[in-house]
C-alpha cells in the first residue's frame, strides 16, 4: 500500500475531476463511440482487440485502450506504451476483479457498470513522474469519463499485494470518485477530520501518524474527497490482516524522533481507529441508501477473489483472450 512516506518518492493516485453538477441523467448507456473500426482478424493484436470489443465496448460501452495515442495522453509526461502481454493480463484481471464483482453484487440494476463506469480505460507502460514534487502518478481520472493506469510494464502478476497497490486500489478509488460525483455523500464525513487535512505537503507525512488521526493512508489526509475515495478503496481491497493492522496502528500514538518512528502516548485527543470506523459506516450507509448496494458484500466478493487468486487462475482467465480464433478461423 501507499504507506511509507519516509522515501523521497511517494506513490500516489492523482485525480483530476470536473466538480460540476453531476446527475444521473448525465450518464447513460448510449454509445459515444460511433467511429469504431472493424477489427482485422489477421492483426497480431486481434485476440486482445476482440476480447476488449466484446467484454468492454459492447457490454459496457467502454473503450479499453492499451495502444499509446498522443491524442489521449498527457504530453507533460515522458511515457511509453504498455506491453501487449501485460495488457492482456490487466484486461482479464480488471474484468474479473472489478466489473464482474459489481455485476454480481448490484442485482438491482443489470446496467449499473454500463451507466456509471468510465467511458475509457487507458493503459500506460511507464510511470508518470510529477516534476513538481517527485511523486509518481499511478492513476488519473478525468471527469469520470477516463481512467488511466500507469506502470503496466512493471506489473508483477505473482504478487497480489503488488497488483492491489498499483492497479486495483486505484480502480476502486477512481470508481468511488465517479459514484460520489453522481450522488453526493453525507457532509458528516468531511467533518470527522476537520483541521487535520494537509493538501500541500501530505506526501511528507508518515503513515502511522496519519492513521492515528483517522486516515487509511497518507493520501487520504490530503483532502476530504480523496479521504472518502481512499477509505472505500482500502476497505474493499485491504486484506483482513492489513485492515486489522491499520486499525491497530490508528489506535496508538506515534511520533518521529530523529530518524526513528516511535510509539508514544496517544494524547492528541483523536481516536484514529474510531474515526476510520465511523468513516466506513458513513460510506456503508451511503452505498446502501444511494446505490442499493451492500458495501460489505462488495468487500467480501473482492476478498474471496483475491484470496483464491493464483497464477493458475490467471492462466484460466487468459484463455478468454488466447482461445479467440484468428485469421480465417475467426470467420468460420
Amino acid at each position: 500500500m501507499i504507506k511509507n512516506l519516509i522515501f523521497k518518492i511517494s506513490f500516489i493516485v492523482c485525480v483530476m475531476f470536473v466538480f460540476s453538477s453531476c446527475v444521473e441523467d448525465d450518464l447513460n448507456p448510449q454509445s459515444i463511440f460511433t467511429d469504431t473500426e472493424e477489427l482485422d482478424p489477421t492483426s497480431p493484436t486481434y485476440q486482445l482487440d476482440k476480447f476488449c470489443e466484446d467484454n468492454y465496448l459492447k457490454k459496457y460501452n467502454i473503450q479499453f485502450r492499451y495502444k499509446l495515442q498522443d491524442v489521449g495522453t498527457d504530453m507533460d509526461y515522458n511515457l511509453i506504451p504498455a506491453k501487449y502481454e501485460n495488457s492482456i493480463d490487466l484486461a482479464v484481471l480488471t474484468k474479473y476483479l472489478w466489473f464482474d464483482v459489481y455485476d454480481k453484487i448490484v442485482t438491482s440494476d443489470p446496467d449499473f457498470m454500463k451507466k456509471y463506469g468510465p467511458r475509457i480505460l487507458h493503459l500506460i507502460g511507464s510511470a508518470a513522474v510529477n516534476p513538481a514534487n517527485g511523486t509518481i502518478v499511478l492513476g488519473l481520472a478525468e471527469g469520470g469519463l477516463k481512467v488511466s493506469l500507469f506502470y503496466v510494464n512493471q506489473m508483477d502478476v505473482s504478487s497480489f499485494e503488488s497488483l492491489n497497490e498499483f492497479y486495483f486500489l486505484t480502480m476502486h478509488h477512481e470508481f468511488a470518485h465517479i459514484l460520489h460525483q453522481t450522488k453526493t455523500y453525507p457532509v458528516s464525513f468531511d467533518q470527522l477530520s476537520t483541521g487535520h487535512y494537509d493538501p500541500t505537503s501530505w506526501q511528507d507525512r508518515i503513515h502511522n501518524v496519519t492513521a492515528s488521526l483517522g486516515f487509511v493512508s497518507t493520501y487520504a489526509s490530503s483532502e476530504y474527497r480523496e479521504d472518502f475515495a481512499e477509505t472505500i478503496a482500502h476497505y474493499i481491497t485491504d486484506t483482513q490482516e492489513e485492515w486489522d493492522k491499520l486499525l491497530d496502528t490508528a489506535s496508538k500514538g506515534w511520533e518521529v524522533q530523529g530518524q526513528s518512528l516511535v510509539e508514544v502516548a496517544d494524547n492528541d485527543g483523536v481516536d484514529g481507529k474510531s474515526i476510520i470506523l465511523q468513516k466506513v459506516e458513513i460510506a456503508r450507509q451511503w452505498f446502501r441508501d444511494s446505490w442499493q448496494m451492500d458495501l460489505d458484500a462488495l468487500r467480501a466478493e473482492v476478498q474471496e477473489r483475491q484470496n483464491t487468486y493464483s497464477l493458475e487462475v490467471l492462466d484460466e482467465l487468459r484463455k478468454q483472450v488466447y482461445d479467440i480464433p484468428v485469421g480465417t478461423e475467426s470467420q468460420n
